[in-house]
C-alpha cells in the first residue's frame, strides 16, 4: 500500500518523538533506575519498576495477589505480563523489559498521531511537538488506552458506532478514564435524536467491558479489584488540585464525595451548555472538554496522564483563535512535569529540591490552564458551521 505524503510526515516526526523520549530517559536506562539521579533527570518509569515490584520478572500472574496485584485494569496487566514471557531473562532483564515495551509504545504513539492527522489535518503535526507528551511517553503503558480511544472517536464521528463502542470498551478495560467519553457521546446522541443508537451504543460497551472484565473478576477478584479499592482509598495524591491545597493547609474532608460532586456538577453545565447550542459538536471536538474536568478534579495527576489529554486537545483545535490558549496549557504542562520531579528530588535527596508551595503553584498552574483551554474550546462549539462541507474547509485550514 502507497502512503501519502502526508502520512509518511507523519509517521517520520512521531518517530523523531520517540527518539526523542527515549534520549529523555537514558540516563536512567544506563543507571538502571537507581540513584537520586532517576528523579533529577526526571527518567523515571513505571515499566522497570513494576517489572520488578508485581513479581513480572518471575512470570507471577498481575491479579494473583490481592495486595500486590497490579494497580490498573485487566488489558494493561495483560500487556505487562505478556511483555515480560518474552522478556530475555538475567541481568538486564529490566532493560530488556523497557525496551519491548517503549518499542510498542512508540508504534502506538506513531498509530496515534496518524489517526489524528485523518481527523485534524491542519493541526495534526502539534502532538509530536509537545515538550510535555514527549517526555512522559515511556513512563507508563498509557499509550495502549489513549490510542484505542482516539480510534474509537475516530470510528464515532464517521458513524461506525459498532466499531467505536467496541474500541472504547477496551479503552476503558485498559485505563478506565475513557469512560468519560460516555457523557459527550450521549450528548451527541441526544442532539441528533438517535435515542435507540445511543442507547445501543452504550450497552454494547458495557456488555464487551463486562465480558473482557468478567474471567479476572470470577478467577482473581481480589486481585482484579484492588485497582478500584486502591482509587476509592487513596488520600489526595500526586499533581491534584487536592493535594495543592493540603500543602497551602487546606484540608477538606471526605474528598471522595467532593471531587465526585464537583466533576458531575461540572459536567451537568457542560452538557446543558452543549445541548442549547444550535450546531452538533463531533466527539472529537468535545471529548477534551470532559476529560479537562476530570483530571483537574480527580485525585491524582500523574506526569503521564497528559497523554490523555494532549490528543484529545490537538484534535479539539479547531478554531485558530484558541491556538493561544492551547500553548499556554502546554506550557503549563511542560512546567508542571518539570516541578513533580524536582519536588520529589527532595525526597530522595537530591542537592536541588523544589520547595513545596512552588509544586503546588504548578500544580494550581497547570489545572487552571487546562480549564481555561476547555472553557476555549466550549466556546468554539458554539461558533460550527451548519453544514459539514464548511466544517471541512475550517478543519483543513480553508
Amino acid at each position: 500500500m502507497k502512503l501519502s505524503f502526508t502520512t509518511k510526515a507523519v509517521i517520520a516526526l512521531a518517530l523523531f518523538a520517540g527518539l526523542l523520549s527515549f534520549a529523555k530517559f537514558d540516563h536512567c536506562y544506563n543507571t538502571n533506575w537507581t540513584g537520586v539521579g532517576v528523579d533529577v533527570h526526571e527518567c523515571y518509569s513505571d515499566l522497570p519498576a513494576l517489572f520488578d515490584a508485581r513479581g513480572l520478572v518471575n512470570h507471577v500472574w498481575p491479579y494473583s495477589s490481592a495486595t500486590n496485584s497490579v494497580e490498573y485494569p485487566p488489558l494493561t496487566g495483560v500487556v505487562m505480563w505478556a511483555t515480560a514471557l518474552i522478556t530475555p531473562h538475567g541481568q538486564n532483564s529490566d532493560k530488556y523489559y523497557f525496551l519491548l515495551n517503549i518499542a510498542l509504545l512508540a508504534a502506538l504513539f506513531v498509530f496515534t498521531a496518524i489517526l489524528i492527522s485523518k481527523i485534524n489535518p491542519a493541526k495534526w503535526y502539534l502532538l509530536p511537538l509537545l515538550p510535555a507528551v514527549i517526555a512522559s511517553t515511556y513512563i507508563n503503558w498509557d499509550m495502549w488506552a489513549v490510542a484505542t480511544a482516539v480510534l474509537s472517536i475516530y470510528w464515532f464521528d464517521r458513524k461506525r458506532y459498532l466499531l467505536s463502542s467496541i474500541a472504547l470498551a477496551i479503552s476503558i478495560a485498559t485505563k478506565f478514564f475513557p469512560i468519560v467519553l460516555l457523557i459527550p457521546i450521549a450528548v451527541i446522541f441526544l442532539k441528533t435524536r438517535e435515542v435507540k443508537a445511543g442507547l445501543r451504543y452504550l450497552l454494547q460497551t458495557v456488555l464487551l467491558w463486562t465480558f473482557i472484565n468478567a474471567p479476572f473478576a470470577i478467577l482473581t477478584p481480589k486481585g482484579w479489584w484492588r485497582f478500584f479499592k486502591l482509587n476509592s482509598d487513596r488520600p489526595a495524591d500526586l499533581g491534584s488540585f487536592w493535594q495543592a491545597i493540603n500543602i497551602f493547609n487546606i484540608n477538606p474532608p471526605h474528598i471522595n464525595v467532593y471531587w465526585m460532586a464537583l466533576f458531575l456538577l461540572a459536567s451537568l453545565v457542560v452538557v446543558g451548555l452543549l445541548i442549547r447550542n444550535v450546531s452538533t459538536p463531533t466527539l472529537a471536538q468535545t471529548a477534551f472538554i470532559f476529560v479537562a474536568l476530570f483530571t483537574a478534579l480527580n485525585k491524582v495527576y500523574s506526569p503521564q496522564y497528559v497523554l490523555w489529554l494532549a490528543p484529545l486537545g490537538v484534535m479539539a483545535l479547531v478554531n485558530n483563535r484558541d491556538r493561544s490558549a492551547f500553548w499556554i496549557w502546554q506550557g503549563a504542562e511542560a512546567i508542571y512535569h518539570f516541578s513533580i520531579w524536582e519536588y520529589l528530588g527532595g525526597f530522595a535527596g537530591a542537592n536541588f529540591a523544589l520547595p513545596a508551595k512552588w509544586y503546588a503553584g504548578a500544580i494550581l498552574l497547570r489545572v487552571a490552564t487546562s480549564l481555561f483551554f476547555a472553557w476555549r474550546i466550549l466556546l468554539s462549539t458554539r461558533d460550527l458551521p451548519a453544514h459539514e462541507d464548511e466544517f471541512l474547509l475550517l478543519q483543513t485550514g480553508g
